[in-house]
């Protein structure tokens, strides 16, 4: 049978999944608005219904831009409910790009109750996009020169799952598992419940063998039973970095027999200390801060 990839050796290049911004815009739209189409008593009573306006979506802090998709996005379901035309929209800056405080990311026009009922939706979601792009870019940073790569972890915010994680890649890192149905993921609640590392890994291959194993591990004997149970991926759980660094020696040396073995480390990593963590050799870390968190970045709306 051939080896089923795990999430962490696919392409990190997939582009943010159109149906799932579609799905997230709209629901974002719902809180705003009441069931469809919905209202904005305030903009609908002040402002003409042909009025048009013009404008820039502009961030107001240094960033790593990502979501600049919900723009148009946003715009065109707003216009359906309204029945308007929706606002032409040029997009100036791409989502990966560093701005400078002030950088143009948009350029608009078209209906004003278009545009102002747009407004906070697209911004909610590109704000909380780019913050988590920006501070997976420092983490990234901070790896340049070694061989690790840092992850995300499914602590994302419940809804915002595909934006979040397509963030951390527009940000430099690399995706784990997209939830529990794609890689199977043994920790220690698991162990317990099955009565062994062994017992987790021969029962998950017994029901669903075409997906990947990964193995939480807190020790060198539990790495080395999984290993012997045909574990190919272990997560090393707040080791401390002196067993972390003789335990990936260990595996370094006996991957001749075994073929690659994945390491990543988690638990307790700063953006302080991650360098000296990947010195010690390990393949991945993730770190759930990337998407639980990252602060917001500051964008804005302006009409001209």
């Amino acid at each position: 049978m051939t080896r089923t990839p795990h999430p962490e050796e696919l392409p990190q290049d997939a582009p943010l999944d159109a149906e799932a911004l579609a799905r997230i815009v709209a629901v974002a739209l719902d809180e705003d608005l009441g069931a469809a189409p919905g209202r904005d008593v305030t903009t609908q009573s002040t402002i003409a219904a042909d009025a048009r306006v013009a404008g820039v979506v502009a961030t107001r802090e240094e960033c790593v831009l990502a979501g600049v998709d919900a723009i148009g996005e946003t715009m065109r379901q707003v216009a359906a409910r309204l029945g308007l035309e929706p606002p032409v929209v040029e997009i100036v800056a791409r989502d990966g790009d560093r701005l400078s405080p002030g950088a143009v990311i948009a350029r608009f026009e078209g209906p004003g109750h278009v545009v102002l009922i747009a407004e906070r939706t697209l911004l909610n979601l590109m704000s909380r996009a780019s913050g988590v792009a920006t501070h997976t870019r420092r983490w990234a940073d901070a790896l340049a020169g070694t061989d690790a790569k840092v992850l995300d972890t499914r602590k994302t915010t419940p809804g915002l799952r595909a934006l979040e994680k397509y963030a951390v890649r527009t940000g430099g890192g690399v995706n784990k598992r997209m939830g529990l149905f794609d890689c199977a993921m043994v920790k220690d609640n698991h162990i317990v419940a099955a009565g062994s590392v062994a017992d987790a890994i021969a029962r998950i291959g017994a029901r669903f063998p075409d997906v990947p194993v990964q193995v939480e591990v807190e020790d060198v004997a539990q790495a080395r039973e999984a290993i012997a149970a045909g574990a190919r991926f272990l997560m090393l759980d707040n080791m401390p970095p002196e067993t972390m660094r003789a335990l990936v020696d260990e595996v370094r040396a006996g991957e001749h027999a075994t073929g690659k073995v994945w390491l990543e480390a988690t638990g307790g990593l700063t953006l302080a200390n991650v360098r000296s963590v990947a010195e010690a050799g390990v393949d991945f870390m993730s770190v759930g801060a990337l998407t639980h968190s990252s602060p917001i970045v500051d964008l804005g709306l302006d009409l001209a």
